[in-house]
């Protein structure tokens, strides 16, 4: 996925670089709003991470300047500015997503596979599968060998959460928020239960769930697995 970074706090930036870096995903990045809304029309980008105080053009310029043009890109705000006229501002502007300095990593970073997973939705064709699994994003629903396997809601949430970040290792907050959001919680132990518990649906129907626990990391999709 290849994320433009458009954010003047250098020190910001360059921390938010090698975050998102590490997890897999290609930055581009400034801190001058006319330089990225160049970047902006000129480069293809999965997502725009875009500030609102920026030098030259400030980001609502910026963002209604894409959207004239047509640009569909996925663009979370990011902004100090913490009054619900602010959000409404930019959401009606056409920002997916607006998230109040200070900020989490891990929460950004959940922010961006809910957005991602609200544009992957859109297409049913997009399925995830690994081997014999198939997950229909449209439906909701989690296949073994052409088999349905019966989640609950949360079990089927944690699944997609992890089948959408690939090979990235997810922590338990990285699921906690992408399960419930950031006003409620699920603890490590909740977690392994709900997986614990799909490992024995699978296993039932003769596979096993290529989903492992990096200790004192998180959980991640197995690297010899292929996503298509």
């Amino acid at each position: 996925m290849k994320i433009l970074l458009i954010e003047d706090s250098a020190h910001l930036r360059r921390s938010l670089v090698v975050g998102l870096s590490n997890l897999g995903f290609t930055i581009d990045d400034t801190g001058d709003g006319s330089v990225g809304l160049s970047m902006a029309i000129t480069n293809e980008y999965d997502f725009i991470i875009l500030d609102l105080m920026l030098p030259n053009v400030d980001g609502i310029t910026l963002l209604k300047s894409i959207r004239k043009m047509g640009n569909d890109v996925k663009v979370i705000i990011l902004s100090a500015r913490s009054q619900p006229e602010d959000r409404v501002e930019g959401l009606l502007s056409g920002a997916d997503d607006y998230l109040v300095k200070p900020f989490s990593f891990d929460e950004l970073h959940a922010r961006i596979l809910t957005v991602a997973r609200r544009g992957v939705v859109k297409n049913s064709d997009d399925d995830i599968r690994l081997g014999d699994f198939k997950l229909d994003l449209a439906k909701k629903e989690l296949e073994f060998s052409e088999q349905f396997i019966d989640l609950t809601k949360n079990e089927y949430k944690i699944i997609e959460c992890l089948f959408l970040s690939k090979n990235q290792v997810m922590t338990t907050e990285n699921i906690s928020n992408y399960v419930v959001g950031s006003f409620d919680s699920l603890s490590k132990n909740t977690i392994e239960s709900h997986l614990s518990s799909v490992r024995k649906k699978v296993k039932v129907l003769g596979g096993e769930l290529p989903i492992k626990n990096k200790r004192g990391f998180g959980y991640y999709l197995e690297k010899r697995s292929c996503i298509q």
